[in-house]
């Protein structure tokens, strides 16, 4: 009979496992501070697929960091905003924002990307 082992539990995997989708950060970085209505939302994320942008959108709503509202109208009114759990990532997308941003600048290449630099007073971007 084999040991019983231990499954790691690595704090890192398991924040990357939340926001390591390909358009994951991307969402959580957008909706800092504000509410989102699907469209605008879509619109922001250029490159994403309906289909992928939709399987993300859901995995983290799934896990806790997005909440989705629907308004009983026609035509539907979908809004997406960040739970309290989604808003503790803030620090950790800024840092990865200044360190790619200095990783393109040592390539001799400036960032080109629908997030903007982090605003001190607190928004999401300038």
């Amino acid at each position: 009979m084999e040991p019983f082992k231990k499954r790691s539990l690595c704090p890192v995997s398991a924040t990357l496992n939340l926001i390591g989708g390909k358009y994951k950060a991307l969402i959580v970085w957008h909706l800092f501070d504000r509410t989102v209505r699907f469209s605008e939302l879509k619109k922001q994320i250029s490159g994403a697929t309906p289909k992928m942008f939709t399987q993300q959108l859901r995995e983290l709503e799934n896990d806790g960091l997005v909440t989705r509202t629907v308004y009983p109208v026609v035509p539907p009114k979908v809004e997406y905003s960040l739970t309290a759990k989604a808003k503790a990532l803030r620090p950790i997308l800024e840092a990865m924002y200044d360190f790619g941003t200095a990783l393109l600048k040592e390539r001799g290449k400036e960032p080109d990307c629908t997030m903007k630099q982090p605003d001190p007073t607190g928004g999401a971007g300038k």
